[in-house]
């Protein structure tokens, strides 16, 4: 009986191709997935909040060698933290390099440098006014809105050292220097806090909270910049410290030994 054979070839080409285990594994651990479609409008945080009240006060009863952990945002967070805190010490030291050179003084450095920390917390604050979660976008949101919020502060520091009697902390000179200043001030935190006002309204589950931490940070960061910073300068701050006092002082110093080498 005569059999007719068709090679495999002549049907096709074959490849080999890597497909991911059935079982699914992670750090050598099997695990099993549970995901979830979220609404528009829900953020993945605040999904994450109800669900972790829910499991509290109706907690599950796991078999023994079982155990559970969040995954997606909440997880993807943590990793974000450990990314951004690896480069954080040379970003500082560059901050403070630069604002040193600004005001070639550790004082006024010093000054300038507290309205960094003040951000942080005034970027959180402005997330739990209008009830952000906080999220990844959140965090990133926080970190961008340093450098923005540190504008007000460097601009009525540089102010008062324009001013022989501001500098030396006469208070009406130092009220006239924070009023004169403040149109530039306003104006800049004003078209900021514009700009980022449309993402605000956007409505998303991104850009909200990312356009609150830095748009709210800085509004929030400017209005006490009016309040702390004479205050603080007035603690701080020296007529050492400012280049005009020093140079009218030297001059002073060399107009008076000219005198005493003519007499």
């Amino acid at each position: 009986q005569n059999v007719t054979t068709i090679p495999l070839s002549a049907l096709g080409e074959f490849t080999v191709t890597p497909d991911d285990s059935p079982i699914g594994r992670k750090n050598g651990e099997r695990i099993n997935q549970v995901q979830a479609f979220l609404t528009r409008g829900v953020l993945p945080q605040e999904a994450l909040e109800l669900l972790q009240v829910s499991l509290k006060e109706d907690p599950i009863e796991l078999p023994q060698g079982y155990r559970y952990q969040f995954g997606g945002d909440s997880e993807d967070r943590g990793d974000v933290i450990n990314d951004l805190i690896g480069p954080l010490g040379l970003v500082n030291a560059l901050l403070l390099a630069t604002i040193m050179l600004t005001f070639n003084s550790w004082r006024l450095t010093a000054l300038s440098y507290s309205v960094v920390f003040g951000a942080f917390g005034l970027s959180f604050l402005a997330l739990a006014i209008f009830r952000y979660p906080l999220g990844i976008q959140a965090l990133i949101g926080v970190i961008g809105s340093i450098g923005v919020s540190i504008n007000a502060a460097i601009i009525i520091i540089t102010s008062f050292q324009q001013s022989k009697a501001a500098s030396a902390g006469d208070k009406v000179a130092m009220r006239d220097q924070v009023i004169g200043s403040s149109r530039h001030i306003v104006s800049t935190t004003l078209t900021t806090f514009g700009g980022f006002l449309p993402l605000i309204l956007e409505g998303s589950q991104f850009w909200p909270p990312f356009a609150m931490a830095i748009a709210g940070g800085v509004l929030l960061s400017t209005i006490v910049s009016f309040y702390f910073v004479p205050a603080a300068y007035v603690l701080l701050g020296s007529p050492a410290d400012n280049r005009i006092a020093r140079a009218e002082q030297k001059a002073q110093q060399q107009k008076a030994q000219k005198e005493a080498a003519l007499a």
